[in-house]
């Protein structure tokens, strides 16, 4: 199959419904040729049933970031769908998560904050270490984040775990690329996800990109995104590492 991940095999964390970026990322990984694996965290059930909706059914393993014995025992698993020597080409990590805690930032405690930080921002790390055995040169980790940069309505610690990401992004970037792995961030307008029905307040934060997208931004449309995350899985951003591609109708660089 032709494409510009032809012959790619890509892991996808963080499918759940059809509007996610994940799932997104991974039809269009598959369009453009890549063999795609799967990860999925409590709903396992559904994740294996929209797996089914791609354009080629994907496996799934089961992974909770948190759980040191997941992550211990996960390039195995990997290794049982692609083969003892067959190396990984790239990883995609589309997972954050943040205790209803953390949305409120002068009351959030320690406990729910130190949670989305784990879930959202180390674990992009500790997924990218456990697969490390089975990289090479070339190959490429992409994360999902969501505009750092200033501080959002409604956002509060999630936006402060994200800014913790974008950090980790630019540390792994420059300890994995002597290695010739290459670690970049997909900054994503806000979309109709799963994700976005546990932020309290979503509907306010999403309004600014209905007022401020030079170019349009679709609430309810994943797929640039997805593209964006391709397009930075795939050999044509050879030297670009560490970097921030915001896929988000230019909301980004506007002014007051």
């Amino acid at each position: 199959m032709s494409g510009i991940l032809a012959g790619k095999r890509i892991l996808v964390t963080g499918v759940l419904t059809e509007a996610s970026i994940a799932f997104q990322a991974a039809k269009v990984a598959q369009n453009e040729g890549a063999e795609v694996i799967l990860t999925g965290f409590g709903r396992l059930s559904l994740v294996e049933r929209i797996a089914k909706r791609l354009p080629k059914p994907a496996p799934v393993i089961e992974l909770d970031v948190t759980n040191q014995e997941h992550l211990d025992g996960l390039a195995g698993k990997v290794r049982e769908h692609l083969g003892d020597d067959v190396p990984l080409d790239g990883i995609v990590h589309s997972i954050a998560f943040g205790p209803q805690g953390a949305f409120n930032f002068l009351e959030g405690t320690w406990e729910d904050v130190s949670t989305a930080v784990q879930v959202s921002a180390y674990s992009y790390k500790s997924l990218t270490m456990a697969l490390l055995p089975l990289m090479r040169e070339g190959a490429s980790v992409v994360g999902l984040t969501f505009d750092a940069q200033i501080a959002w309505p409604k956002y509060d610690w999630m936006g402060v775990a994200k800014a913790a990401l974008e950090s980790t992004n630019r540390y792994l970037a420059r300890d994995l690329g002597p290695k010739g792995i290459r670690c970049n961030l997909v900054s994503a307008g806000p979309l109709k996800s799963m994700a976005a029905k546990s932020i309290p307040g979503f509907e306010e934060l999403a309004d600014v990109w209905n007022h401020r997208a030079p170019i349009g931004w679709d609430l309810t449309d994943p797929e640039p995104a997805g593209r964006g995350v391709v397009g930075l899985l795939s050999d044509f951003f050879p030297r670009t590492t560490g970097e921030i591609v915001h896929v988000d109708g230019g909301v980004h660089m506007m002014g007051a």
